[in-house]
C-alpha cells in the first residue's frame, strides 16, 4: 500500500477520529488537558506504527503533562483503537506535540495588535489634520 493511497488516507482519517474520541471521552488521567485535539495522524503503510500530532491549548507545563499522560495511557488507547477500528495490525502510537494551533493564535494576536496600532495612528493623523485647518 502506498503512503498516499486512498486506502491509507481513509485509515488515517478513521484513526484520527477514533483517537480524538478516546482522548476526549474515555481517558480519565488528570494530566491530560481538557483542550487536547488530534491535529493529524499518519499511519505507516504496513500498519505497524502511527504518528499522532497532538495540540494542547495551554502553557508548556500543560503540554508536557498531557504528552506524558498520553504516553502512559498508550496501551489503553491502543486497545480501544483495536476494538473500534478493524485493522490487520493495531499500530504502535507515537504522540508528537504540534505547535501549529498555538502559533496561529499567537500570530492572530500580533496581527490584531498591529491593526489596532494602525487605526490609532490613522485616527491621530486625521485629528492633527483637522487642527491645522
Amino acid at each position: 500500500m502506498r503512503k498516499n493511497s486512498v486506502k491509507n488516507t481513509r485509515i488515517n482519517g478513521e484513526v484520527q477520529r477514533v483517537l480524538a474520541q478516546i482522548i476526549r471521552g474515555e481517558i480519565k488521567d488528570p494530566r491530560i488537558a481538557p483542550m487536547t485535539s488530534v491535529v493529524a495522524v499518519e499511519v505507516a503503510p504496513d500498519l505497524k506504527t502511527c504518528k499522532a500530532w497532538i495540540s494542547v491549548l495551554g502553557d508548556e507545563k500543560a503540554q508536557a503533562d498531557t504528552l506524558a499522560g498520553l504516553k502512559s495511557a498508550e496501551g489503553y488507547i491502543r486497545g480501544q483503537l483495536a476494538r473500534t477500528v478493524n485493522l490487520r495490525n493495531t499500530p504502535q502510537i507515537h504522540f508528537i506535540m504540534d505547535q501549529s494551533i498555538a502559533y496561529g493564535v499567537n500570530m492572530s494576536k500580533r496581527i490584531e495588535e498591529v491593526v489596532a496600532s494602525d487605526r490609532k495612528a490613522a485616527a491621530s493623523d486625521k485629528g492633527s489634520e483637522n487642527e491645522e485647518n
